[in-house]
């Protein structure tokens, strides 16, 4: 029996900061807001971990166009409501100055296991993300698709990192929040599987010993969806900038449908070791897109504005056949303009220059992130 063509869904799923908007500092969320968010958004809204972070997810998208009116109308709902308890959202992996050992988890069976299980090691996850959802029907396929996407997550993170700042330090990384995720127990690049069988059996091994309920509990930059026939990109960092989070979904569902057209001629992706692509994940995480990537088939590093021109040429047809043109041809000016990580540091630099303090200059960050969040709304 023939596989399947995929269709390529997709559906996004974005994590927020509350802020107030005197302080600019952190501020749990309301009762009231959430059950106005609920009532208004009917299932995609829902609680976090900690009770000053709060996570939307799109309906099934079958192309970019729908995605960003359903996250337009999304985010819009979450700001409005939040403005009538005098807290703003932020779409930012990192909370410029909060400390998380003043923060509290959501009092939930959930996030109470999670607290009980991972001990301190949770207590610091005062961190964001973002998750995109390609849909695979066929399980086979979200194996080898997986393991030959990974190659390019250090790309992604690159390109989304927002975490340059730790409880009012600047770190020097460009996305910190990727040092606080990987001291979670299954966390980090997934490893490579021979089939969805193999998979299965690694993750059975983990459930029949009851060291977890199901495969929900793993948390690797690429996975499997424990909940729907996808496989599901978690590597970026949130992003600001409505526009930056689509172009990131449209990279990681064009990149796919490339893959899977190297299947159709009986060819793929050469795989390379996670010991490789490891250290293009720290180079993203350290650099953002200021350092490059190692390209390991030309044996060097590559700037990002020639690693961008190769994406776009990569995945060309797969862009046409997915209407996405406008917003993989946005990664040159996320380029030309920073990423968040490099747009919150500017902001931070002219601030200090201009005579704040440390504390008034990350403040402006706050604000900016704010701007950001409701600029394409």
């Amino acid at each position: 029996m023939p596989i399947p063509t995929p269709d390529f869904t997709i559906g996004i799923e974005e994590e927020y900061l509350l802020v107030d908007l005197d302080t600019l500092d952190l501020s749990p969320a309301p009762a009231g807001l959430m059950d106005r968010c609920n009532a208004a958004l009917e299932g995609q809204f829902s609680p976090e971990f900690l009770n000053c972070q709060v996570e939307i997810g799109t309906k099934v998208c079958t192309d970019i166009a729908q995605a960003r009116d359903e996250l337009r109308h999304l985010r819009a709902t979450v700001a409005r409501i939040a403005k009538d308890y005098n807290l703003a959202p932020i779409a930012a992996s990192c909370h410029p100055f909060s400390d998380w050992r003043d923060q509290h988890h959501t009092d939930k069976d959930r996030y109470n296991n999670l607290r009980d299980d991972l001990a301190g090691v949770v207590r610091r996850m005062l961190i964001c993300g973002m998750h995109v959802h390609v849909g695979i029907a066929t399980p086979d396929q979200r194996i080898d698709l997986m393991n030959q996407l990974r190659y390019f997550l250090p790309h992604l993170l690159a390109l989304s990192a927002s975490s340059p700042f730790w409880q009012g330090e600047d770190t020097g990384l460009s996305c910190y929040r990727l040092t606080v995720f990987d001291n979670l127990p299954r966390t980090g690049l997934p490893p490579q599987f021979d089939s969805w069988g193999s998979y299965e059996r690694s993750v059975n091994a983990l459930v029949d010993m009851d060291l977890i309920e199901d495969s929900s509990k793993i948390w690797w930059d690429l996975r499997p969806s424990s909940r729907f026939p996808t496989i599901e990109a978690r590597i970026c960092d949130v992003s600001p900038r409505l526009e930056t989070t689509l172009t990131l979904a449209a990279l990681i569902q064009s990149l796919t449908r490339m893959l899977w057209r190297l299947s159709q001629q009986n060819q793929r992706w050469r795989l390379y070791d996670n010991f490789l692509i490891a250290e293009n994940r720290w180079r993203a995480q350290r650099y953002g897109l200021a350092g490059g990537l190692i390209d390991f088939g030309a044996g060097e590093i590559k700037p990002f504005d020639t690693l961008i021109e190769d994406l776009i040429a990569l995945t060309a047809e797969d862009v046409e056949a997915l209407s996405c043109q406008r917003e993989i041809e946005h990664m040159r000016s996320i380029l030309a303009q920073g990423n968040s990580a490099d747009r919150q540091r500017a902001v931070y630099q002219d601030a200090v220059h201009a005579g704040d303090t440390p504390q008034d200059a990350l403040k402006a960050v706050v604000h900016h992130l704010i701007t950001e969040f409701h600029a394409d709304l």
